[in-house]
């Protein structure tokens, strides 16, 4: 690799573009290979509305901000290095050249895009100030937490459906709000399947919510009428921050969640030297997922880095 005169540690040979369980995973496999390794992260982790995260083995009911803080720390001992900024453009030649916001210029041999997604809320008032608190999205996250309760669940799509039978297995006090979606959309199998569970549905459009001491009581319709709940469960449209593979002109498959990268098992996308992991390569990445899908991509690239250094230098 040509070293570059870029000002101080401006040469990598891993960029890490995000740094939350993914982008994290990925550096501390990196830097206990003495990996010389730049995290770029801009602050903005999925699951930060979430007090608690859940489902992770020994770090299971730990605030989301605490298990980021603990996994800097780690990466600091190995000599990762991590910047608070945002990676505004990419360009690939011999090797990376990655412009940051803050106006830095550093360059790697292989990067690791773990920038995520965010999420876009039903556009019912209400539920953007709510959601991590009583309004929800996976019962995987939270559905011990709210164990019990009145449940109600609002439609978006047809897709809905599988979200409502779904937290019926937390609660049997469901009700379906079918919201934006009709009566007729839904299929017999469906139909079948959410009075199996005990589902109550309720069409008409959902206007806000009740809110009373600082706690959801209530869903109220577009006709006036209330409905008691005590927590509402509503399926966001995943929005992944695919920029930079874009930019780099990665392949791309439609999925029922939206474009994703198309990737090995490893997480390395068509963009040779470009690995994805996270949510940044598919939607249903919880934390210990991700956190693993980084492990692995970092593994891969420390063995591949080696490889290619290793027939370079031997005799032919």
């Amino acid at each position: 690799m040509t070293e570059h005169n870029t000002g101080s540690h401006g040469s990598y040979e891993v960029i890490v573009v995000g740094g939350g369980a993914a982008g994290l995973s990925a550096a501390l496999v990196l830097g206990r290979a003495r990996r010389r390794t730049l995290v770029v992260d801009a602050g903005e982790p999925r699951n930060a509305p979430a007090a608690h995260m859940q489902g992770y083995l020994s770090r299971d009911g730990m605030p989301p901000a605490e298990f980021l803080a603990v996994g800097r720390e780690e990466i600091a001992r190995y000599g990762v290095e991590l910047v608070r900024d945002r990676v505004v453009d990419v360009e690939r030649g011999e090797d990376f050249a990655v412009t940051l916001a803050g106006g830095r210029h550093v360059h790697a041999r292989r990067l690791v895009i773990a920038t995520g997604l965010r999420d876009e809320l039903p556009d019912v008032p209400g539920v953007a100030e709510r959601f991590g608190r009583d309004v929800l999205h996976c019962p995987y996250c939270h559905g011990w937490e709210v164990r019990d309760r009145a449940f109600g669940v609002l439609a978006t799509t047809p897709m809905s459906v599988h979200q409502a039978l779904m937290v019926s297995q937390w609660s049997k006090d469901v009700t379906f709000f079918l919201h934006k979606v009709a009566e007729s959309d839904l299929s017999d199998d469906d139909l079948r399947r959410l009075a199996a569970a005990g589902v109550k549905t309720v069409p008409g459009a959902v206007a806000g919510l009740v809110i009373e001491d600082d706690l959801l009581t209530g869903v109220r319709l577009a006709d006036g009428t209330e409905h008691a709940r005590e927590v509402l469960f509503v399926a966001p449209r995943a929005v992944p921050r695919t920029g930079l593979l874009e930019k780099l002109g990665a392949e791309f498959q439609e999925t029922p969640f939206g474009s994703y990268p198309v990737v090995d098992p490893t997480g390395l996308t068509s963009v040779p030297g470009v690995w994805a992991a996270g949510n940044a390569m598919g939607f249903s990445e919880q934390v210990i997922n991700a956190a693993a899908g980084g492990y692995r991509a970092g593994a891969f690239i420390n063995g591949e880095l080696l490889m290619t250094d290793l027939d370079a230098s031997a005799p032919r």
